[in-house]
Formats: C-alpha cells, sequence, structure tokens
C-alpha cells in the first residue's frame, strides 16, 4: 500500500457520517473521526456521534478515547491518527479520515506550530479577568496585541482568545506571528481532500432540523447525566463544544429551554459558518454538493481513484 489518505471534510450536519460509512461498505476504508467533540466518552447525541450499531458495521477509530475531563489538543490528535492511519496501512486498508474539525485536519496534514504548552496560572489569570471584565473585553485586549488573531476570532469564541492571550503572556510574541513561523511535520502521505457541503440555505437548515432531533432524541437526558457528574464545568474543552455550553445554562438554571435552544442554533450557524471558511481555504478540495444529482456517485468514482492510488495503479 502506498502512503495514501482520504479525506472528507465539510461543515457540521452535512451528512459525512452516513457518507462515510457508505464508503466504507463498498472501498477498503477504514474510518477515523476527525472530530472534536466525538472524542469524549459521554458526548454521544449532541456531538452526533455515530450509534453504537453504525460503529459496529463501520468502527471508527478516535471515538471515546478521552475523558470530558481532558483537554484533547490538536497535537494529541495528530499523533493518534497518524498512528492509527499505519495500523489501517498495515492491515491491508485506506485511512479514511471524516470529520468536521478543521485544525485537526490541518494538523495531520501539515503539522503544528511550534507553540508553549499550556499553562495553568496564566489561564486562571485569564479566567479571573474574563469573569470581571467579560470575554467580549479580553478580546479588545487581544486586538492591541495581535490584531491579526484577534480578526478571525470570535468575540464568543473564549477558547481561541484564552489560548491567544495565553501565548502572548507567555512568549512575548503574538499567536499569529507564532503560527506564521511555518509548521513543520509535513506528512508524507499523498492527500485526497473531498468537501461534502450542501448550500448554505440548506446547511442552516439541515443545522436546525439537527438540533431539534437530538432534544427529541435524548440530548437533555445526556447533559443532565454530565451535569451531575459534579466534575466537570463550562471551562472544559468538552463542555464548550457547540451545543454543550449553550444547554449547560439551561442545566444549571439559568436559562429556560427555549433560551437555550436558540443560543445553541446561533452557534451551531456560527461553527458551520466558520467551517466553510476554512474549508475555502484547504488547497486541492473537490467541492461536493449532496443535493446535486449525480453527487453520490461523483463521490464514488473519486473514491475509486484513492484506491488505485493507494495500490500503485
Amino acid at each position: 500500500m502506498r502512503p495514501v489518505a482520504f479525506f472528507l471534510m465539510g461543515p457540521t450536519a452535512a451528512g459525512k457520517t452516513a457518507v462515510a460509512i457508505r464508503l466504507a461498505e463498498i472501498f477498503p476504508f477504514e474510518i477515523i473521526s476527525v472530530d472534536s467533540a466525538q472524542v469524549f466518552r459521554g458526548l454521544d447525541i449532541g456531538s452526533a456521534k455515530p450509534s453504537a450499531a453504525e460503529l459496529e458495521h463501520a468502527p471508527h477509530r478516535l471515538i471515546d478515547v478521552a475523558d470530558p475531563t481532558e483537554t484533547f489538543s490538536a497535537g494529541r490528535f495528530r499523533d493518534e491518527a497518524q498512528q492509527a492511519a499505519q495500523e489501517i496501512r498495515d492491515g491491508g486498508r485506506i485511512p479514511l479520515l471524516a470529520g468536521g474539525t478543521m485544525l485537526y485536519f490541518r494538523a495531520y496534514d501539515r503539522g503544528l506550530s511550534q507553540l508553549p504548552r499550556a499553562n495553568p496560572e496564566i489561564r486562571a489569570e485569564i479566567d479571573a479577568e474574563a469573569a470581571r471584565l467579560g470575554w467580549p473585553a479580553l478580546h479588545k485586549q487581544l486586538a492591541t496585541h495581535d490584531p491579526v488573531a484577534a480578526a478571525r476570532i470570535h468575540p464568543n469564541d473564549t477558547q481561541r482568545i484564552q489560548r491567544a492571550l495565553e501565548v502572548h503572556r507567555l512568549t512575548g510574541c503574538p499567536i499569529s506571528e507564532l503560527q506564521g513561523r511555518g509548521r513543520g511535520g509535513m506528512t508524507a502521505e499523498t492527500v485526497y481532500r473531498v468537501a461534502w457541503c450542501p448550500s448554505r440555505e440548506t446547511l442552516y437548515q439541515r443545522c436546525e432540523e439537527r438540533l431539534n432531533s437530538m432534544i427529541k432524541n435524548g440530548f437533555l437526558d445526556e447533559l443532565a447525566t454530565l451535569y451531575r457528574r459534579g466534575d466537570l464545568h463550562p471551562d472544559l474543552p468538552a463542555i464548550r463544544a457547540v451545543g454543550y455550553r449553550q444547554f449547560w445554562d439551561y442545566c444549571a438554571g439559568r436559562v429556560d429551554l427555549e433560551t437555550a435552544r436558540q443560543a445553541a442554533l446561533v452557534a451551531t450557524r456560527r461553527l458551520a459558518k466558520r467551517q466553510l471558511t476554512w474549508l475555502r481555504a484547504e488547497p486541492g478540495v473537490v467541492w461536493i454538493d449532496p443535493a446535486r444529482p449525480g453527487a453520490m456517485a461523483r463521490l464514488k468514482r473519486l473514491a475509486a481513484r484513492v484506491v488505485q492510488a493507494a495500490r500503485g495503479e
């Protein structure tokens, strides 16, 4: 087997899981999940994790590999995904990386900038400032130090604001500058990229339909179970995941259900918009709209080419 990887990329609610499973049924692919919420155990319904029956039928690597109390970094994803890819090739199959966490795709393919590790003391300082001043104020603070990073980080994206401020305080350098100094560790694989992406109008409609379906199928019970654990809180990456963060306030009794639902819907649509922005910046992506006639047939033809390349044909 030649070192080939197939990326099935796309925004949230685009239907990537079902398509990936279908490809794995037809071609010698094995799926690696590329989803920053599905790595966590217990985040099932809200992350649209494949069902137990789907996983039995088409196993996915890198699902349920971390506890929600953990931090699962892009670097850890890269290491574990590349190990999984090699194991898949050793078994005579081809890695199919499917999901919507674009930073993970980029880390796998092009490596990561050499940034300092997380510093609990600095993060605690930033969290205390956020509690006192609010995250929008910290976003303005970031803009004075690193206008490039501030321009691409949404004022509500608390995790990325915190990280950018942390890096600046640790190094004295803007995170955008450090990220631009080169990304070592380029993969030696040949990567084929497909964006499975409906129109924005269709995508936004699917976001709302999926959110309503999650609520109907037990998402609130899942959240209540996580909330009752007692060791989880909104500053953890798992609970910051879109949907979980907004409904956590509902579990805490701070907002009513409809307010939480509307906040989650807005956050989901913003996530989809950010994912589309990332996708447009990726090189060599073949875009396929699943609503267009012949979309699946076109994807199968591309998948067949990937298999031929892996076999050296």
